[in-house]
């Protein structure tokens, strides 16, 4: 078993990240290895455009551009479940996922007939943290990242989105030029929320490991 686990976030060590290590330990524990990734630490742009996916006779579902993402577009097609994180920022997710997004479903996508070349099956978690409180994100970006979360569907497994909301930005708020937030009430929130959102991103890991045992 193997799982794949990508950080779309440019923080290391923050919600995204701290929501995908409990979720990697929850594939841990159901018995897939697991293999983590920053992807702001890598060197690559979404596609080029440069149609060597489409030659005839190419190999399919595979990136020919060289740098630091195709070979990881290689490890996803052939992983048992993929876990991906992003913040939301101006109402979307990181550039970074969509530079990957592009690249997957390009490489995957046939241009005779608009197909998915890709016939395996990749179980999928999408965790997305923002400071947007729970009704914020109902009313506004709900719709939008269940459409993103869709289209994960182009691996042909379970995909699980799991908006985590109200998170904290900064450890101490006071050294910043953000009066607009309540600190106070941020820091409760993260106290009472934060520790249930890990919780259930190890169970959605673990959960989606054992499927693709079954």
């Amino acid at each position: 078993m193997q799982t794949l686990v990508l950080n779309a976030s440019p923080r290391k060590a923050w919600n995204t990240a701290k929501l995908l290590k409990s979720a990697a330990e929850g594939a841990k524990s159901a018995g897939s290895e697991v293999e983590y990734m920053d992807l702001y630490d890598l060197n690559f742009t979404g596609c080029r455009s440069c149609m060597l996916c489409k030659r005839k006779g190419a190999q399919r579902c595979h990136c020919y551009w060289k740098d630091d993402l195709s070979p990881i577009i290689d490890k996803i097609f052939r992983a048992d479940a993929l876990l991906i994180g992003t913040a939301i920022y101006l109402g979307r997710p990181t550039s970074r996922y969509f530079e990957v997004l592009e690249r997957l479903h390009f490489c995957a996508l046939s241009y005779d007939d608009y197909s998915n070349y890709f016939t395996g099956k990749v179980n999928v978690g999408l965790f997305v943290s923002m400071n947007a409180s729970k009704e914020f994100y109902d009313k506004l970006y709900k719709d939008a990242f269940e459409g993103y979360a869709r289209e994960l569907q182009m691996l042909n497994g379970e995909v699980c989105l799991y908006p985590c909301h109200d998170t904290l930005q900064v450890a101490d708020y006071s050294k910043y030029n953000m009066a607009g937030f309540d600190a106070e009430r941020k820091r409760l929130s993260r106290e009472k929320n934060f520790p249930r959102d890990l919780e259930n991103a190890y169970q959605i890991g673990q959960r989606l490991v054992r499927k693709t045992c079954e």
